[in-house]
């Protein structure tokens, strides 16, 4: 009997429900800018946040005002002052500002408030919460500039926001602060995203910009930065777009202050946001958390602590035993996780070329360090790098963690599903089991 093909939308269903329970319970902080609010797709990505909610997330918005507040100034005729990328707030301007947050305020709940028919949302309710969660000071004088009502994040209502997100309610934080005068300070909006991630420990930080910049020289999107490798980035030759500069900064203060991970989304894709949390493949640029370690490729130096990390392992028979001058001929095929000079973690990537095949190998974690993700950051990073060489299968040969590779895409295979080359060096005493994953290709800008 023969099997209808299964409809698309089934398959994608059921490839987004490893995501979809992942995400349950978890917390997101979702920064937007004014210009967002501008686009003709504002109110879809609105929608897609709700069913963000709706699957269980809970989400802090935090929304800017730039253009907002700039249109009503050049109305007024008035004076628009930055000094040093930062907006110098005075009486005029700040009446600007309230203006526009509060106009983009009442915007954005009554688009979170709709229920129309055959709409994302139909049929559902969303409770927004917003209030005073912020206390803020003044920026003060700053190299002789007084910045006036510019003023920085100073604490995060913590419990205050717990409380609503708990209840089930969106919280949706504006770029002001309150000062315990009673006083209303302007803040940068990426800043109240960076202080509400932090104070909330939250699961993901994510940005909505124009990506299109973010990309390697072969045109190819980059889809995961460490921090270190961002601040590279921005430090490098290329010329980055002012707004996606702020975001990649903002990304690397984030991981630096324990969020582990940042996430840029295009805010010009439609989808983009579900695309990036619900499929394998991510439609943005995923910054990572390095708790004061560093995700790198490994180096010569480093085959001591490698050794040192993977000996126990083989001694278990967990691992294929490596010699020191094994690993000093494939130590490029390494990456490590390091902290303060020690190797936490490693992994390796074995790329077969001609066939478009890739085997992801020796994945350890130090003993006191496991449970921390770091593997799942190793795997991740390596499918990546492999999705940017071509390869399109990933395989791993294992005799004891075959359910941690089940729980991360990697189906049963067949010896003769590997390459020539690496099927003569198959190891029939050991016995190890084979299991191949699909890689979806990397994404490339449209000719």
């Amino acid at each position: 009997m023969k099997h209808a093909p299964i409809a698309p939308h089934v398959a994608w269903f059921r490839d987004a429900a490893p995501y979809i329970n992942t995400h349950r319970d978890r917390t997101f902080v979702i920064a937007f800018g004014g210009e967002a609010a501008l686009q003709p797709g504002f109110a879809a990505l609105l929608h897609d946040i709700a069913i963000l909610q709706t699957l269980g997330v809970r989400l802090v918005l935090v929304h800017g005002a730039r253009p907002q507040i700039e249109a009503r100034l050049r109305a007024q005729g008035a004076e628009i002052r930055y000094v040093n990328g930062l907006r110098v707030t005075d009486e005029q301007a700040l009446r600007a500002v309230k203006d526009a947050a509060g106009s983009l305020r009442v915007e954005i709940e009554a688009l979170l408030s709709m229920g129309l028919a055959n709409t994302p949302m139909s049929g559902v309710r969303v409770r927004v919460s917003s209030g005073n969660f912020v206390t803020a000071r003044p920026l003060g004088v700053r190299d002789g500039v007084d910045y006036l009502h510019t003023g920085e994040v100073r604490r995060v209502d913590t419990e205050g926001l717990r409380r609503h997100l708990q209840s089930g309610e969106m919280v949706l934080l504006p770029p002001m602060g309150y000062s315990p005068t009673g006083e209303i300070f302007n803040l940068s909006a990426e800043d109240v995203a960076i202080a509400a991630a932090v104070a909330l420990k939250a699961d993901k930080l994510i940005f909505f910009s124009d990506t299109q910049d973010l990309r390697d020289g072969d045109q190819v999107p980059i889809t995961h930065l460490t921090a270190d490798q961002a601040e590279e980035l921005l430090q490098g030759p290329r010329s980055i777009p002012d707004e996606l500069a702020a975001h990649l900064r903002s990304a690397i203060t984030a991981c630096r202050q324990a969020v582990e991970r940042v996430h840029i989304v295009d805010r010009c894709q439609d989808g983009a946001l579900l695309m990036e949390l619900y499929t394998r493949e991510g439609a943005g640029t995923l910054i990572t958390g390095e708790r004061f370690e560093r995700l790198r490729q490994a180096q010569i130096e480093d085959v001591g602590g490698i050794l040192e990390l993977i000996q126990p392992l083989e001694a278990e028979g967990i691992l294929v035993r490596r010699s020191r001058e094994q690993l000093e001929l494939e130590i490029e095929r390494f990456s490590v996780i390091e902290r303060d000079g020690m190797i936490l973690a490693c992994a390796a990537l074995y790329p077969f070329p001609e066939e478009q095949v890739g085997e992801l190998a020796c994945v350890a974690v130090h003993a006191d360090y496991r449970g921390g993700g770091r593997a799942e950051m190793l795997a991740e990073y390596l499918e990546s790098q492999a999705r940017t060489m071509g390869i399109t299968r990933l395989f791993v040969l294992t005799t004891r963690t075959a359910h941690w590779f089940r729980e991360r895409g990697f189906e049963p295979g067949e010896l003769k599903a590997l390459p020539i080359t690496r099927q003569q060096m198959y190891n029939y005493q050991r016995n190890s089991k084979i299991f191949i994953k699909p890689l979806p290709e990397a994404r490339r800008k449209p000719g």
